[in-house]
């Protein structure tokens, strides 16, 4: 199974091969606030987590997703006056669970609780610099990609 790499210091995602090859590199935003696993820190989480789950597999790029909810693109979706947050999550979400508990796994400090994805954006000309709000960020032909080469159980490594 393959797995994911991601240096917040190099704003990097690397997808690696089952011997730790490297398969394919892509470009992306960590948080604007740093690294944490704190709840409401938007913060990006560290340490080693896998994909929980994938949404979005069957919807169109640019599909913008409000609550994990599919809403149509965004010219749609301001079309019908759909209240859109700065921060939109678009074309895929892969949504990540922490495996290191009191780092980034229950309580406080729980990934999936805090909805720490990887995901396609509507503020692409950032990727490569820190501005998400805990999130990674990819451009979303890229969260596309990465989404067809991954399964629900790859590890990924989120490292400084």
């Amino acid at each position: 199974m393959n797995s994911i790499s991601i240096n917040v210091t190099q704003q990097q995602l690397r997808l690696l091969d089952e011997e730790g090859n490297l398969l394919h590199q892509y470009p992306v935003s960590t948080s604007k606030y740093g690294t944490g696993s704190e709840n409401g820190s938007e913060k990006t989480p560290l340490g080693l987590h896998r994909i929980k789950e994938k949404m979005g597999g069957a919807m169109p790029i640019n599909e913008v997703f409000i609550g994990r909810i599919p809403h149509g693109n965004l010219e749609e979706c301001t079309q019908r006056g759909v209240d859109l947050p700065d921060d939109i999550i678009m074309s895929r979400i892969l949504w990540l669970e922490g495996m290191e508990p009191g780092r980034n796994q229950g309580g406080y400090v729980d990934t999936y609780q805090r909805y720490i994805y990887i995901h396609g954006t509507n503020h692409e000309e950032s990727i490569g610099t820190p501005s998400s709000i805990g999130c990674v960020r990819m451009c979303n032909e890229d969260v596309v990609d990465l989404f067809r080469l991954v399964e629900v159980g790859s590890e990924v490594l989120i490292e400084e």
